[in-house]
């Protein structure tokens, strides 16, 4: 992917490979179609598949809340940004992550990965907490300490898949095979970040770039 992040969709005043959403129409011939289940043609099916068959392109919620992909080249410099050097307990510490977001963490990281569904199971929170649970997980994965990392079925007692994928969660470390992490300081990435961003859309908005960078 040779610009190196892009959202995953609606270009929010920023980038995107694909310039219209699924209830959109295509802005030229394509034969590009939302939600058909096909993994030619269906973007729904590419976020997946590049998570399956690509090492170097990591796939979340990032930007604005919603979904967005960043190559391994260019991970840490929002890394940088997200975090300023500081791990996840200073970031707790500070007031920064709620405690159900510490809970999900603490059991995604002990886990290795787990399954969206399965995370209340897992976490041990009570039923009414999964609202809080769904806001953690996007709040990790804004802070870039969660990542997803692909998708399976729930299984019955037979053994047997059923019902729609769920979405399956790793750490960030987990994911890349270590700390990656670089040496660089956050006003550094930031410039860094803006400069390519007005390689790729030269009217973005200051405002804009900068929420983008930060989550």
């Amino acid at each position: 992917m040779e610009c190196g992040f892009t959202m995953a969709g609606n270009a929010h005043g920023i980038f995107t490979l694909l310039p219209w959403g699924w209830d959109e129409d295509a802005p030229y011939p394509t034969p590009v179609r939302w939600h058909t289940g096909d993994p030619e043609t269906d973007p729904w099916e590419w976020r997946m598949r590049l998570l399956e068959e690509y090492h170097d392109v990591a796939y979340g919620k990032v930007f604005f809340g919603v979904a967005g992909f960043i190559t391994r080249e260019w991970y840490p410099y929002f890394l940088a940004c997200r975090r300023e050097g500081a791990d996840f307990a200073d970031i707790y510490a500070e007031g920064k992550l709620t405690r159900t977001a510490k809970t999900v963490y603490e059991t995604v990281a002990r886990e290795g990965k787990v399954a969206s569904h399965a995370l209340r199971n897992f976490t041990g929170l009570p039923k009414e907490d999964t609202g809080k649970i769904d806001r953690a997980v996007t709040e990790l994965q804004r802070q870039m300490f969660l990542t997803i990392c692909g998708r399976t079925r729930k299984v019955n007692k037979y053994g047997e898949e059923y019902g729609w994928n769920s979405t399956v969660f790793c750490t960030v470390e987990d994911f890349w095979g270590g700390d990656i992490a670089m040496d660089i300081s956050p006003e550094d990435a930031e410039r860094k970040i803006s400069a390519r961003i007005r390689e790729l859309n030269p009217d973005a908005r200051d405002a804009d770039i900068r929420r983008f960078i930060y989550g």
